[in-house]
This record gives structure tokens, sequence and C-alpha cells, in this order.
């Protein structure tokens, strides 16, 4: 019954209000949907820490995605011992660069007083569920070996039973306590992407792909 309510409920609860609440957002707070930048603040630190949080958990969800939408072509990859050591090199490599981006992240909103006087209470509660997050991920990842061979014998199953309507937990009801932790957490943190500067995922801006080129002409007085 638990695992019913945490692997099935749960999924449908919190992707249910993401939606309701990311589309009320759109409409009726526009200006909020964005990431709400304090690089004015400080950059030093939010450089070095932007640059691997970002490049190490795209990736990272990338290869998760990847995995849910084309099992069939991950399967022959990781079948490979070659590809599968490589792959988890690579695996534990971003994730342990993302980590390390996160934390000075976090140092950065609490050691410098401007940006922690512009952090609100759920960009603490963000910051501190991303970490565990990314921390557990890292650590599932370390202790439990292979995960991108067997990720897609448990968590793709049930994630696409989840797509159909049709839920079936029996491929991650046996896993071990922390590995469903961390599958838990990834609604967690669905559930509360729309109440957090997370949003601006949801906004992120395509159309620069297609636009004309813009021209930036500086308007600023001659020094005499």
């Amino acid at each position: 019954m638990f695992d019913n309510a945490l692997f099935i409920g749960f999924p449908y609860v919190a992707v249910a209000i993401a939606i309701v609440v990311s589309i009320y957002r759109f409409w009726f707070d526009p200006y909020s949907y964005s990431s709400q930048s304090s690089q004015f603040l400080e950059s030093r630190v939010l450089f070095f820490g932007s640059v691997p949080w970002h490049y190490g958990i795209i990736i990272i969800l990338l290869g998760h995605i990847t995995a849910l939408l084309f099992p069939g072509l991950w399967g022959l990859f990781t079948a490979n011992q070659t590809r599968l050591y490589i792959l988890e090199i690579v695996g534990l490599s971003l994730a342990l660069m993302a980590t390390v981006g996160l934390v000075l992240l976090l140092y950065r909103r609490m050691a410098n007083a401007r940006a922690h006087a512009v952090t609100s209470e759920m960009d603490w509660i963000l910051l501190f569920v991303l970490l565990l997050q990314v921390g557990l991920g890292f650590w599932v990842a370390y202790y439990y070996r292979w995960g991108s061979d067997w990720y897609l014998h448990t968590a793709v199953p049930w994630l696409l039973s989840l797509l159909k309507f049709q839920p079936n937990i029996a491929s991650v009801s046996a896993l071990p306590f922390w590995v469903k932790f961390h599958f838990v957490g990834g609604f967690v943190i669905i559930l509360l992407l729309p109440f957090t500067r997370l949003v601006h995922l949801l906004a992120y801006p395509f159309s620069y792909l297609w636009r004309e080129h813009q021209i930036v002409i500086w308007n600023r007085s001659r020094m005499n």
C-alpha cells in the first residue's frame, strides 16, 4: 500500500499540480517566469558553480530521458561491457561535477550578504532538495554499480506504465530504500518546479534558434 502511494499516487499528483500551477502562473504572473538572476550581485562564484551544475545536470537528464524514450537502443548500447563501463565513468563524473557546482551555488547564497537577502524560502527549499537529489544520485550510482543498465529494467518500465496510465510498480517495489528515495525525489522536484524559480525551464527561449540576428548599438555620450 505504501509503495502504491509513493510510486503511483504521488507521481500523478505531483505532475497534475505542476501542470495546473505552471499554467496559472504563466497567465496571471508571467513576469515571474524567469530564473530571477542575481548575477549583478556577485558573479565569480556564480560562474564556477553555474557552469558545472548546468552542464552536469543537463547531460545526466538527457541520458535518463534517452533511456526512457529509446529503451531498445539504450539496451543495445549498454549490452557492450566496454561501452557500459565508459558510460558509468562519464555518469559518475557528471554527477560529481553537478554536485560540486550546486554546493558552490548554495555556498554563494549563504556567504554573500546581497545574494542571501534576495533568496526566498522556496529558493532555499529548492536548493537543498536539488542538492539531496543530485548527491543521492551520485551515491546510488557509486554503490549500486551499472545503474545505466539496471535503470533500463527498473525505472523505465515503471515510468512507461505511468505514461500509459497502466501503473505497474513490480519493477521498482523490490529496490533498495535509497534507490526508491531517489526515484521519488525526482517527482518532488517536479512538484516544486512551478512554485520556484526553476519554472524558467518551461519557458526556455527556443525562438533564439530561428529569429533574425539582433543588432546592438551602443548609445552613450562620448568623453570630451
